[in-house]
Formats: structure tokens, C-alpha cells, sequence
């Protein structure tokens, strides 16, 4: 609700810079914190906030384009993630996050999860392509209204579409609640970043 506050207020250009600016700086300082190359990435941390502070007047008037940058960057690269998994010789990423919860698969437990894959593919994708058309055709309001407002609402649909896929398509033991899928995404998340090298 700040986010879409400041994207459409012509009077709160320096607090809609530090909103737009604030989230990342922080999470990249948590990632940097957490890197094993600690030193080194949080020099890199200060270096860009350097640059960030001397492109303040900048940031100030274009404010929104950080947030744009945000938010479809970040469908973008879900988009990415979940698409280059559908590349010959990879796992789908549902695949393995049912394969973590259900262990072996069957072939339409398989089948199913590469279809899955596929629609979140392009389910990012699309949210992207729209939030980029309407930045750049519509008022600034009605992206924002696209973009902080319908986000979680079309999220929790596109949830609801899936999981009702699921019910109708598979029998009910392959069947994964909401609930296991998130352990099964943050098992997957926490074996991932244990691996070496994974860390940034």
C-alpha cells in the first residue's frame, strides 16, 4: 500500500525514492552478510550505495522506474528460473519440489509437473509483459494499481487455478497441499544455498 502511495503521488517524490530504494538496498545487504565472500560483497554494497546517494536527484525524479525495475525484473527472473528448468536434460521446477515431497513419481505425476512448470512459466512471463505494457501505455495509477494492488489477489488465483488442476487431474495420494508445497519449496530453497558455491 506505501509502495502504490508514493508511485502515484506527485508531492512525496523523496519518500517514494526511499521506498523504492530501501527493500533492495536491505536485501542485498542480508545477501552480502550471508555471502562467504562477506568482506567483499558488502564493499560492493557500500560502492552502490555510493552511487546510488551521488544519483540521488536522478533517483528522486524518476523514482518509479526503480519500482518498475522491481517489479517486473523480479517476474522476469522467476520467469527465467522456472523456464530454463524446462530445458532438456533439467528437472522441472515443480518436479522438484513434488519429488522432494512425494520421493519417487509416477509418469502423470511427472507429466503433470512439467505442465505446471510450463503455466508458471508463463504466468510470470505474462505479469511481466503486462506490468512493462501498462508502465509504459497507461497512467502511472494504473500500473501501480496492477502492480501493488491485483499482484497478491492474481498470485493467490493463479494458486487456486493450479491447486484445482491438481485435484482434477491427479489422484488424491499425489496429490500436494499448499502447505507441503511451501516445506517442499523452502527444503528446496535450503539444500540449494548449502551447496558449495551457491552462495553469491
Amino acid at each position: 500500500m506505501l509502495s502504490h502511495f508514493t508511485a502515484t503521488s506527485t508531492t512525496h517524490a523523496l519518500l517514494g525514492a526511499l521506498v523504492a530504494v530501501t527493500p533492495m538496498l536491505v536485501l542485498s545487504f542480508l545477501l552480502a552478510w550471508r555471502s562467504v565472500r562477506r568482506a567483499r560483497m558488502l564493499t560492493l554494497w557500500l560502492v552502490v550505495c555510493a552511487l546510488l546517494y551521488g544519483s540521488k536527484n536522478w533517483l528522486i525524479a524518476h523514482y518509479n522506474w526503480v519500482f518498475l525495475l522491481e517489479h517486473a525484473g523480479t517476474y522476469l527472473m522467476l520467469c527465467a528460473t522456472f523456464g530454463l528448468s524446462l530445458r532438456h536434460g533439467e528437472t522441472p521446477m515443480i518436479s522438484r519440489f513434488a519429488h522432494i515431497v512425494h520421493g519417487g513419481m509416477s509418469t502423470a505425476l511427472i507429466r503433470y509437473t512439467r505442465s505446471a512448470t510450463w503455466a508458471w512459466t508463463l504466468y510470470f512471463g505474462g505479469i511481466a509483459g503486462i506490468s512493462l505494457l501498462l508502465f509504459w501505455l497507461a497512467p502511472v495509477n494504473v500500473w501501480s494499481a496492477f502492480a501493488y494492488l491485483l499482484g497478491i489477489p492474481l498470485l493467490v488465483l493463479m494458486f487456486m487455478g493450479e491447486y484445482a488442476a491438481r485435484c482434477y487431474l491427479l489422484p488424491a495420494a499425489e496429490r500436494a497441499g499448499p502447505l507441503e508445497s511451501i516445506r517442499a519449496y523452502r527444503k528446496a530453497s535450503t539444500e540449494g544455498s548449502a551447496q558449495p558455491g551457491s552462495h553469491p
